[in-house]
């Protein structure tokens, strides 16, 4: 199992690093051509999420994205370091967690404009949304297709 894990001050710019780098990676890992632009729009949604709760709440607070390969699917876990009380100003319940098909009907959740996640859940196989110590995590994986 293959890792490789980047941090990056929370700048909009460097969101475009980070697409590039899990582009990269997923390519070399061996993900399906056809899902590179998932790949890359999602972590791009999920990394623009955390750099604008970041730059409102903990500026000085690196973004940590996670890129991982066990052979039979590719995930993409990107973690911020906003407290819980940035998410809760942000409309999100408190504590944020869970997994993210229970946020999709099942409870009623107001998902301000820019947060992605409804994005990112239709682009990756499966997506969750977890506390992580401060702050939290996207977890997005795709399982292996052939091309």
């Amino acid at each position: 199992m293959a890792t490789v894990e980047v941090t990056f001050t929370p700048l909009p710019v460097n969101v475009r690093t980070a697409r590039l780098i899990a582009t990269a990676v997923a390519r070399r890992s061996g993900v399906a051509g056809s899902l590179l632009d998932e790949v890359r729009l999602a972590v791009g949604e999920a990394c623009s999420r955390a750099v604008e709760a970041h730059l409102r709440h903990c500026p000085a607070e690196p973004i940590r994205v996670s890129l991982t390969d066990d052979g039979e699917q590719f995930e993409v876990v990107v973690t911020d370091a906003v407290p819980d009380a940035g998410h809760a100003e942000a409309g999100l319940p408190a504590g944020f967690g869970g997994d993210f098909a229970a946020l999709d009907g099942e409870v009623p959740v107001r998902l301000p404009d820019g947060v992605g996640l409804a994005v990112i859940a239709g682009l990756a196989d499966d997506v969750r949304v977890t506390a992580v110590g401060p702050g939290t995590s996207v977890t997005m994986s795709w399982k292996r297709r052939a091309e």
